[in-house]
């Protein structure tokens, strides 16, 4: 039976806002009081959650939750609940359009018809790369040569356009991170290696050179620092990737349910190439060879676990990935846990750049965001539990 995708939004009920920002707690913090876990969690009295609840405005808070059912008549059923969310509030994507990268690379190694165990030269480069080790980097540990090597693969024009005809809309990909040439719009050749044998050059293209953005808060803050120096006005985002919330999330819900979507909504990946991107999606760093002391297993996983350098129980898996620059934390994940047999779909984008100065390095990461985007990973749990365990409480309770 064919996939049927249900999606219905809902508003924040259990949280009333005044123009001060104010949270009012409208009823009790059991689950039972609450229409759906975003309600649940953003109505917690935890600091982590409150703190950020109480001064919305500074925080440019957007989440996007989607519950995943499996009805025996429907099919596949996904319920989506979203707190301020929109794709017009610009915010700095940092490095989650390594994703998309990613994900792209595999599609067009497919169409090429080569492996994602084939190796790789860059132009200029003297080093052999792997495309699995490539992608394994960039999900492990968010390496950014990585993702730039990706980016000379595919380029600019490919990231955009293949996604865009999918479907997934509000976003514009153009440069690299962490590199002088970063905005380069001409990409360098790649020979596709077998057996240390030149198989296919992919040449040198020249992509589109785009317009500054036009989108709401593309200037924030009240100053910045460029070349050392302090400098007294907004910083301008106008120039920089453009990825909203939601068209993070309709990426990773067609990686992990490709049969919810049309066939030309779908990524083009064989079936053992989509093995090996859930595979690396979830996978810790200590399984892939590096050191815990240092890459733990919430290094790059924020919500739920990301205040704890704890080992992530067996029974819970996530499949996701992070950004962080800018003072801003951003994490599209989808989590399982087979021991409650629940799953579900969480992306969520918090600015934590207290003094409004940008590129001083001096943002409230380990003391604000991701305390907050780890808690609210546990109190949706939470919810999702308790619902599950008592069927009586509906996804489409209130509407």
């Amino acid at each position: 039976m064919k996939p049927v995708l249900k999606t219905t939004y809902q508003s924040l009920k259990g949280i009333v806002l005044t123009a001060t920002a104010t949270v009012l707690f409208s009823c009790g913090s059991h689950p039972k009081n609450f229409e759906n876990a975003l309600d649940y969690a953003l109505s917690s009295p935890s600091k982590k959650i409150k703190r950020v609840m109480d001064n919305l405005e500074s925080h440019e808070l957007q989440i996007l939750l989607t519950t995943v059912e499996r009805d025996p008549i429907e099919g596949l059923v996904f319920q989506e609940h979203s707190f301020q969310l929109d794709s017009l509030h610009y915010f700095y994507p940092a490095s989650t359009v390594k994703f998309p990268a990613a994900v792209l690379s595999l599609e067009k190694l497919t169409e090429l018809n080569r492996s994602h165990l084939d190796h790789y030269l860059v132009e200029g480069d003297t080093t052999i790369y792997n495309f699995a080790g490539t992608i394994n980097e960039i999900f492990a540990v968010s390496d950014n040569e990585a993702n730039n090597r990706l980016f000379e693969f595919i380029g600019s024009d490919y990231i955009n356009n293949n996604l865009k005809s999918k479907g997934v809309h509000s976003l514009r990909i153009l440069h690299r991170l962490s590199t002088s040439d970063a905005a380069n719009p001409t990409t360098k050749s790649i020979n596709l290696l077998s057996n240390g044998i030149k198989t296919i050059t992919i040449h040198s293209n020249t992509n589109n050179i785009p317009t500054p953005l036009k989108l709401n808060h593309l200037k924030k803050g009240i100053g910045f620092i460029q070349d050392g120096l302090p400098i007294d006005m907004p910083f301008d985002f106008s120039n920089k990737n453009y990825f909203s919330l939601s068209a993070q999330h309709e990426i990773i819900k067609r990686v992990i349910f490709p049969g919810a979507f049309k066939e030309t909504e779908r990524f083009n990946i064989s079936e053992e190439k989509r093995d090996f991107l859930l595979e690396s999606m979830h996978k810790l760093p200590r399984e892939q060879g590096y050191d815990p002391k240092i890459y733990y297993d919430s290094y790059g996983k924020f919500l739920w676990y990301g205040d704890t350098k704890k080992q992530l129980p067996k029974h819970i898996k996530i499949y996701n990935k992070v950004g962080y620059a800018y003072g801003t934390l951003t994490d599209c994940a989808y989590i399982e846990d087979s021991r409650n047999n629940l799953s579900y779909f969480v992306s969520a984008t918090i600015l934590v750049n207290q003094n409004g100065i940008f590129n001083d390095n001096n943002y409230e990461y380990d003391s604000v965001g991701i305390p907050f985007l780890a808690e609210l990973g546990r109190q949706i749990h939470t919810y999702e539990k308790y619902r599950k365990k008592h069927p009586s409480i509906s996804m489409t309770k209130g509407q």
